[in-house]
């Protein structure tokens, strides 16, 4: 197949839509649905995204598009016992693959809701379980098996997006976009990210560890294909927050802070405690969670409301609670798709428990950034490479 017509493009009025080849076949092959537009952009972005994660570190991928931006990333490591709690995981062993989306869904999942899955590896009947249980747009792997397919096919009422490609595909060295009639050109953005752009460590403190490595590949892999300005927080070989598409360096790392403070919320013995009513929809509970770590909490513990949430009304989860547990945050990289021209940065990052962190470089203020780095006994890699997507 060369062309694949699509209902419309990013909006209703915009017809006629299509993807297409301008020579050979498409890479892809839809197994069921029928995906939009948007959802080909989630879908081509995100596989690029996990493909390169698997490359890089040898692991299982996984990642969560909303909006051409990965909600979350991560690596298909073992689920610990609170992750599975606050991920909503099902019980029992569980494939490698199956615990990259599950935590790639877990790092933020209210911006997953509806969200386009990609994974590196082929879905199986772990992974498509918990997916049928999410809102979720589509899918994008290099195959399923018969029993995934199976499961996915009844999701969405027969309707949900399914679609499998080629592993093999390598894009034209040159890639073209029209923006309001008038054609850009440039090369395909093939430059490899692994180990050798974490050798030029500038602060005082150089100690590495391989845990640390991986993370700083996540994110950066993770910025190569997030809209910019971005900022991302990883830690264990999952993003826990991703700060895209704001204009201001600074904007990006408290963004991506405070979705990362909330992730770490999230584990909090209150919120692990929180009893809620039989039968709740599983995005009414994350609601509910976001709204209870939030400063809104009084709207759902108030009295004739709570009822309809919680068998028992939970206690108030105080500010000096929430700072309390935030500073207990430790071990977190953040990656920065161009440099940190300020401090600050650094400051804001160090308030969520970052570590280590990995930048281009290259700001006149460069040694003012290294300093603040020294002052918190972080340790920063300069990789001397941009990751800007548009």
């Amino acid at each position: 197949m060369t062309e694949l017509e699509l209902k419309y493009g990013c909006n209703p009025n915009q017809k006629p839509a299509r993807i297409f080849m301008e020579s050979g076949e498409l890479p892809l092959e839809v197994l069921n649905g029928k995906p939009g537009y948007i959802n080909f952009m989630d879908a081509l972005n995100s596989w690029q995204l996990v493909k390169a994660l698997k490359a890089s570190t040898g692991l299982p991928a996984a990642a969560s598009f909303k909006h051409v931006s990965p909600a979350g990333a991560a690596l298909g490591l073992p689920l610990t016992e609170v992750e599975r709690q606050i991920y909503f995981a099902p019980e029992g062993d569980l494939s490698p693959i199956a615990c990259a989306y599950i935590r790639a869904r877990g790092a933020d999942r209210l911006c997953s809701f509806g969200d386009w899955a990609a994974l590196s590896d082929v879905c199986d009947a772990d992974t498509a379980r918990f997916l049928a249980l999410e809102v979720s747009d589509g899918v994008i792997a290099p195959g399923y098996t018969d029993e995934a397919l199976a499961i996915l096919q009844t999701k969405r009422k027969g309707g949900y997006n399914v679609v499998k490609i080629d592993p093999d595909y390598a894009p034209a060295p040159i890639e073209r976009r029209n923006i309001f009639g008038i054609t850009f050109e440039q090369g395909y953005n093939d430059f490899v990210i692994d180990e050798t752009l974490l050798e030029n460590l500038v602060t005082v403190n150089k100690d590495l560890p391989q845990q640390a490595k991986h993370d700083m590949l996540l994110s950066l892999i993770t910025l190569k294909y997030t809209q910019s300005n971005s900022v991302c927080y990883v830690k264990d070989g999952m993003t826990i927050g991703v700060g895209a598409g704001q204009q201001s360096r600074i904007h990006c790392t408290r963004l991506a802070g405070s979705k990362a403070d909330i992730w770490w919320l999230r584990q909090h013995p209150k919120v692990l405690s929180l009893q809620f009513v039989d039968g709740i929809r599983r995005p009414d509970r994350d609601n509910t969670i976001d709204i209870y770590i939030s400063d809104e909490h009084d709207d759902v513990l108030a009295d004739g409301v709570w009822q309809n949430t919680f068998k028992v009304k939970p206690e108030v989860l105080t500010q000096a609670e929430k700072a309390e547990w935030i500073a207990k945050q430790s071990g977190v990289t953040v990656g920065s798709d161009a440099f940190f021209p300020f401090g600050d940065n650094v400051e804001r990052a160090f308030k969520s428990g970052v570590k280590y962190i990995a930048q281009p470089g290259g700001s006149i203020r460069d040694d003012q950034v290294i300093a603040t780095a020294d002052k918190h006994n972080m340790v920063m890699a300069f990789t001397g490479m941009r990751l800007f997507h548009h």
